[in-house]
């Protein structure tokens, strides 16, 4: 097995200029963040434990935020806090400073208890916040609202009127008011067009920040860098050199409790729509004239209007077998579990490569992973082609890896061939650097101001409009998933479907992650 080698530098040398800017990214005044939905298990699990990651790492300084929940459950500060601290370090590993660290973050939290469609609540939201802010000695104008909106989509428009209403930054002397919500923005191009009107007609687009997670996620934010800052791939990424590329998301679990939730949105909404989609944007997108955030989203936006509609003979669905025993999901549901979806753009670059979205769950592994393969080389006077193609893989999760497959000599006194790697496992290389979690640095690019990690309204449009035609036939009954096991790589027909787009499969090669 190759290593890729990489010189290596002291963490200071290696570390990027945002990275070594001051540990306090508040512009002045006070910032009071506020998580609505506070209760919820998205709050729990995600929002709060990358808020309390970036407090311990000195991005929140305690001279300058607070942090208020706001739900409709009758809790105390007290209640809500105890709900809270076992999510944010296990118990029985935690240290002495870490315990702590977390009780000096819980005390930064005040919780308000409140509907989302009355003003009550949210004035008396507004009363707590404005306390902070002038204990703070913070000038009106210099204050920094967020809010968070871990919320289901129904709630967005009455919750973002209520702010809009009673809880906006009070001068226009400065400071700022943003808006965070989550996905699923919508259920297809309609809704999602309504919501965007919405919340648009009380929020401009700079203050909107419409969060995809994936695209915190530290491989796939290491896209733009690889094809970008290394002439290695320029002349290799296009239709010329590059076979296909596979764009995997697998689960090895089933809804696991959330069958009724889950049925109303599917694997495509739930999945391919946005994560996936994302990701081809940033594996297809033509260089950026700059880093500048409109600049990288005018790109995406270029790509997903190239796409040409969906043909039928191009996706396969699947259910696994026992979805439906769950008995929050319809005995007659339709919804898929799996989907394989080939999308086609339409441009100098891509014409004629297939973009291969495949996503399930209750499969045989777990991962996430962007697959680019190689065309065979012409002329092969080594017989090697049925040893398998030359692969670029980026693998998101788990095991985070970048890795080159590539054919060499294997070692004795014969001349024959073998495919290896050079591979770069990130739990190997940056050994003790922790790999900083998306909604943390999503939640810090938000402070920042920066929207290159989030989607645009343009941009949402543009992927609703690619797979809306196909998700109102998957409603209305007239395209049928097929089963498929539990445990297994999903119905057959997907892998056929792929032999038919041209991958080719290498068998008898695995990656394997390499040994600390």
């Amino acid at each position: 097995m190759f290593e890729w080698h990489i010189e290596r530098r002291s963490s200071f040398e290696t570390e990027s200029p945002l990275a070594r800017e001051s540990l306090n990214v508040s512009e002045t005044g006070s910032l009071s963040i506020v998580v609505l939905g506070a209760s919820g298990d998205l709050a729990k699990k995600k929002t709060f434990p990358a808020l309390f990651h970036l407090y311990r790492q000195g991005f929140l300084p305690p001279k300058e935020v607070h942090i208020f929940g706001y739900a409709r459950t009758k809790i105390s500060d007290d209640e809500l806090r105890d709900r809270l601290r076992g999510y944010l370090v296990p118990a029985k590993d935690a240290s002495a400073k870490q315990l702590d660290d977390v009780s000096d973050f819980l005390n930064l939290i005040k919780y308000v208890s409140g509907s989302y469609d009355s003003e009550e609540g949210f004035r008396l939201l507004d009363k707590e916040i404005s306390e902070h802010e002038y204990s703070k000695n913070s000038a009106e104008g210099l204050s920094r609202r967020l809010f968070y909106l871990a919320l289901p989509p129904s709630v967005y428009p009455s919750v973002c009127k209520m702010i809009k209403t009673c809880c906006m930054n009070k001068s226009n002397l400065g400071g700022w008011t943003r808006v965070v919500v989550e996905k699923p923005f919508g259920k297809d191009l309609e809704s999602a067009e309504e919501l965007s009107t919405q919340i648009g007609e009380l929020f401009e687009e700079p203050q909107i920040y419409r969060i995809d997670h994936y695209l915190g996620k530290e491989l796939v934010q290491n896209m733009l860098v690889l094809r970008f800052a290394n002439r290695l791939f320029l002349p290799l990424w296009n239709r010329d050199n590059i076979d296909n590329v596979q764009i995997v998301f697998r689960e090895d679990f089933g809804t696991e409790g959330r069958g009724g939730y889950f049925d109303q949105y599917g694997i495509i909404r739930d999945i391919i729509q946005n994560h996936l989609l994302q990701v081809l944007c940033l594996v297809a997108m033509e260089k950026p004239v700059s880093l500048k955030p409109e600049h990288i989203r005018d790109e995406k936006v270029k790509v997903l209007e190239s796409v040409v509609p969906i043909s039928d003979d191009e996706v396969v669905l699947g259910q696994y077998e026992g979805y439906r025993d769950d008995p929050t999901v319809p005995d007659e549901s339709n919804t898929p579990t799996f989907a394989t979806v080939i999308l086609r753009i339409h441009n100098e670059r891509w014409e004629g490569v297939p973009f291969i979205l495949k996503a399930g769950k209750a499969l045989n592994s777990r991962k996430a992973e962007i697959r680019v393969q190689f065309k065979d080389v012409p002329g092969d006077i080594f017989k090697c082609q049925k040893q398998g193609r030359n692969e670029f893989v980026i693998r998101l999760q788990p095991s985070e890896a970048i890795y080159m497959k590539l054919t060499v000599k294997q070692p004795g006194l014969e001349m024959s061939t073998v495919q290896s790697e050079l591979d770069l496992s990130y739990g190997q290389r940056y050994q003790g650097v922790t790999i900083p979690e998306a909604y943390e640095r999503l939640i810090l690019d938000t402070i920042r101001g920066d929207q290159q990690h989030f989607v645009r309204r343009d941009e949402l449009k543009a992927s609703w409009k690619i797979f809306t035609p196909l998700l109102h036939r998957i409603d209305r009954g007239e395209f049928k998933p097929l089963p498929y096991k539990p445990g297994s790589r999903g119905p057959a027909e997907a892998d056929e479907l792929l032999r038919k787009a041209g991958y080719v499969q290498t068998h008898g090669y695995i990656w394997i992650p390499p040994t600390l």
